[in-house]
């Protein structure tokens, strides 16, 4: 891999020898894979033959090859998310510091692993608001919100700027930032070819912005997790110190075990705990992680979590693209069942109103290809929740000698030229 000189002389400067080799020989080896299962339908079955804990993250695995997710109907029905293992650092943080429910924010939060863990490891009770500034990011984070089904999560469309301008006060906002993604190199040539000192800058300014923006929105006594898949000290170690000093905060220390291998500052002279993931010294792609804490005394919610849902469908502000409650949508006269619906993990009515028909692999990749097929004989007519490894997927509406695919389009499958799960 030929990395930018400019990289080189910093990042080895900033690494030290030792690091710099085992950084480099990891970039010519095969990523790690990753994922973590959702809670609230992963029934504990063997699902992959070889796993490995994770350990800063419940229910995090690595595993021992990489099969083709897409073509797993599992994956589509929300049972795991695949992850970045240094992202699943965040489970520690909250579980360390989160022990009451709370009024969450991920602001950049596309494509939503992120998000999907955050909701998974709050208290119950608590309401994340799941944001994507990008319109485009913002229908893949939606998809990836609604598969895993939870009722609690917001799905909005919004820059930092627009949560200012309005009273919504938050007790946790995670700041994962556009970054330059030095800590992609390994999986992505095109963070390669597009790096450059000068996005570096462009970048510190942007997330600065960002950070200023959303401020106000931090409770006094809240809890902001800074976040960036980039290894270099303008991004990070000089934008905790800015959020630190110029907006007031305390940076606090989490906890870890020296097995996990995770890196500290490398920036001489620098004493407050953060957290570095660098391949070849840690099982992951790179990550930076920093927790603090939004100096002044806690004070009494403006908006509890259970009124969050009200506000954001009344606010003309936000724009919001789901409020976590499935729903069916009306055509006409008919009122046709979402997928959302089938999805989602609040489970009556819904899954005691339409029968289920189990799909073997086969049917169940051709449904996700949003294909149409005959459903067994005695299946019901009108719509049925079709299912996989007793897991839903969705709806079709059974016709009799034929079913309607009601599988949303802009989900389906592209392809299935190639069936096998294994490259």
């Amino acid at each position: 891999m030929q990395l930018p000189q400019e990289f080189i002389t910093d990042a080895s400067a900033l690494f030290g020898p030792q690091r710099w080799q085992c950084f480099l020989q990891a970039l010519e080896e095969e990523p790690a894979t990753s994922i973590r299962f959702n809670p609230w339908k992963y029934g504990g079955e063997q699902i992959f033959s070889q796993v490995t804990s994770i350990p800063w993250c419940k229910g995090g695995y690595w595993l021992e090859e990489r099969p083709r997710f897409t073509l797993d109907p599992l994956f589509h029905a929300g049972v795991y998310y695949v992850q970045e293992a240094g992202s699943l650092f965040l489970d520690t943080i909250l579980r360390q510091y989160v022990k009451a429910p709370v009024l969450a924010l991920d602001l950049c939060a596309a494509p939503g692993g992120k998000s999907t863990l955050m909701r998974a490891a709050l208290p119950g009770n608590s309401m994340l608001v799941s944001n994507e500034p990008d319109r485009r990011r913002a229908n893949i984070l939606l998809e990836n919100m609604l598969k895993q089904g939870h009722p609690d999560v917001l799905v909005t469309h919004n820059y930092a700027r627009d949560f200012a301008k309005t009273n919504w006060t938050f007790d946790v906002i995670l700041t994962d930032v556009p970054c330059s993604g030095e800590g992609m190199f390994r999986r992505d040539m095109g963070a390669v070819k597009e790096w450059s000192l000068q996005n570096v800058y462009s970048c510190q300014k942007r997330q600065r912005q960002i950070l200023q923006d959303i401020w106000p929105c931090l409770r006094e006594g809240g809890l902001l997790i800074y976040s960036t898949c980039t290894f270099n000290v303008h991004e990070n170690e000089e934008n905790v110190r800015f959020i630190a000093e110029q907006l007031g905060a305390d940076v606090l220390p989490v906890d870890i075990e020296p097995q996990w291998h995770i890196t500290g500052s490398l920036l001489k002279g620098w004493t407050e705990p953060v957290y570095r993931f660098i391949p070849g010294i840690t099982r992951s792609e790179g990550l930076f992680m920093a927790v603090l804490r939004k100096k002044g005394t806690p004070s009494a919610h403006t908006l509890l979590p259970g009124s969050a849902r009200r506000y954001a469908k009344t606010h003309l502000l936000i724009h919001l693209l789901s409020d976590g409650l499935a729903a069916p949508e009306q055509k006409g006269k008919e009122q046709i069942p979402s997928a959302a619906q089938a999805l989602s993990v609040e489970g009556a009515p819904v899954t005691d109103k339409y029968p289920r028909v189990e799909l073997p692999l086969e049917q169940a990749r051709k449904y996700l290809h949003r294909e149409s097929f005959a459903l067994p004989s005695g299946t019901p007519k009108g719509f049925v929740i079709v299912t996989y490894a007793g897991y839903a997927l969705g709806f079709m509406k059974n016709l009799g000698d034929r079913a309607n695919n009601l599988y949303p389009k802009n989900w389906a499958i592209r392809s299935l030229t190639d069936t096998s799960l294994f490259t």
